[in-house]
């Protein structure tokens, strides 16, 4: 969508376009209540810092349509084909970094009782292993604040891929 339609949309249509960057109302109805915007620019720099700070049950909501890094899902709809996009990195195929990922995956969901969340766009199966391996040594407090951060930067990366100039 062009920014000049995203500005000039009604209100619902604008709120429909943002939710496949991340399920949290408030950063939708602020962003959307935020247009018109002067250049994309503006508004992907408005987005990285709306709604801020996201509450706990925000976070929990929005977690709860992640897979976990190295499954890919199956589902249609805009915010799965992102995922799948986003993790084009992680090769299905690479038996060894799936196996360790699956595994880091359990062992971080048994600490943080949460699935493990990386803005994985641009980053390889290894990369985001040793991610999530020096992440798990986080206290919780620490990691709540990291994957509020991660659940930030996903929602501007997908606006940048819905919106053009």
């Amino acid at each position: 969508m062009k920014l000049a339609e995203f500005n000039t949309a009604e209100p619902a249509t604008a709120r429909a376009t943002l939710r496949p960057c991340i399920d949290v109302t408030r950063w939708v109805e602020a962003v959307a209540a935020a247009r018109p915007f002067a250049s994309r620019d503006g508004l992907l720099a408005f987005a990285a810092d709306a709604a801020k700070p996201f509450t706990p049950a925000e976070v929990e909501a929005a977690m709860a349509h992640h897979p976990r890094i190295g499954e890919r899902p199956t589902t249609a709809g805009t915010e799965a084909s992102m995922s799948r996009s986003e993790q084009a990195g992680v090769d299905p195929a690479d038996t060894e970094a799936a196996e360790a990922l699956a595994r880091g995956n359990r062992e971080y969901e048994e600490k943080f009782g949460r699935v493990f969340l990386i803005r994985a766009a641009g980053r390889t199966a290894p990369e985001i292993l040793q991610a999530l391996n020096r992440r798990l040594a986080n206290s919780p407090e620490e990691e709540d604040a990291i994957v509020a951060q991660q659940l930030r930067e996903i929602a501007v990366l997908r606006l940048e891929g819905l919106i053009s100039e």
